[in-house]
């Protein structure tokens, strides 16, 4: 599988990674013993990237990846392991972002614990606190690898402007940000800002959260999924326009001998070396259907095809409600 550098000369990952999310019931009820089966066969297929956060589930993504390491202690040699700190609560319980040196600490703290390692190979600010100059960020990122509790640092869908910022400051080694065929925002600017610095695009949502997959989650579902069912891409009536829109897209795949997970992430993958997508998957099938499209080459026809089919702003609604644009930088 093709490699991926995580910083300038920095340590290198198999392409394709995982999405912690999905340990935590995100996209419905899962538990312990798939996410170990679906850690069993990342190793299996070669891939090596993890990629979580303290709030997902509230621990329990993390908990989930921790038993496994203690089971199978070769694969903290062979998994390259990310989290994420920086979101707290206020005092009436309501989301809140805090990014002083004493929360990321404490946070990375407990991540650690929860994942049974001493350091994690990455450790990103979650959500970026605006009142807070992000060079003190910075800052205090790097006094936190200089403790060895992480190896390098990141940052979670900042602005280019705010990359640039940082990583002057310390070498910025990955920014994670939903990047897909259905969200392509990051192309007027992140793309290339982290192409020019070295920074690896961590694309979390590649596949648009099952729209661009041969089996998209049925609206009955959706309702049963707080996220997804306040997302305006997925109420009614966008919902049925993108999944309308995206058949063309499913017919394309097979026309191209691929699953429509697989084709949404090596067209990802296609838009540069430095992008690393994460899938999120509580299934083993739909895994090896992901590896699918990071063994796969597009050639510049495939591309053209593939953007025929799904042109950029296909996508019928926002990918935020109004109360989850509370954090991500918008910058375009």
């Amino acid at each position: 599988m093709k490699q991926v550098s995580i910083g300038a000369n920095g340590p290198k990952t198999a392409c394709l990674g995982i999405g912690g999310m999905s340990f935590a019931d995100f996209y419905g009820p899962t538990s312990e013993e798939n996410s170990h089966a679906i850690l069993d066969a990342a190793i299996a297929a070669g891939v090596t990237h993890i990629d979580t956060s303290n709030v997902y589930g509230m621990g329990r993504s993390e908990t989930a990846i921790g038993t496994y390491l203690r089971a199978n202690p070769a694969a903290r040699d062979h998994f390259h392991i990310a989290t994420k700190g920086g979101i707290s609560k206020d005092a009436q319980g309501n989301r809140a972002f805090d990014n002083s040196p004493q929360h990321l600490e404490a946070a990375l703290d407990a991540s650690l614990q929860r994942l049974g390692i001493d350091r994690v190979d990455l450790y990103y600010v979650h959500r970026r606190e605006a009142a807070r100059p992000i060079e003190e960020v910075a800052e205090t990122l790097a006094g936190l690898v200089a403790k060895g509790k992480c190896r390098q640092i990141g940052f979670s869908e900042i602005a280019p402007s705010s990359l640039r910022r940082a990583h002057a400051v310390h070498p910025v080694a990955a920014v994670q940000s939903e990047y897909s065929l259905a969200t392509r925002f990051p192309e007027l600017g992140l793309v290339q800002t982290c192409a020019e610095l070295g920074t690896a695009l961590v694309a979390f949502s590649p596949v648009s959260r099952s729209l661009l997959t041969d089996t998209p989650l049925a609206a009955e579902v959706i309702q049963t999924l707080p996220f997804l069912k306040s997302a305006p891409r997925f109420q009614q009536p966008n919902l049925s326009a993108n999944l309308a829109l995206t058949e063309g897209f499913r017919r394309l795949a097979a026309e191209m001998g691929l699953p429509a997970a697989g084709l949404a992430i090596a067209w990802c993958l296609a838009k540069g070396d430095h992008i690393l997508p994460i899938p999120g998957t509580r299934s083993v099938s739909h895994f090896h259907e992901l590896v699918a499209g990071a063994n796969a080459t597009l050639t510049a026809d495939d591309i053209a095809r593939i953007e025929t089919v799904l042109p950029v702003g296909w996508a019928h609604g926002d990918r935020y409600s109004d109360e989850q644009w509370n954090g991500p930088e918008r910058y375009c």
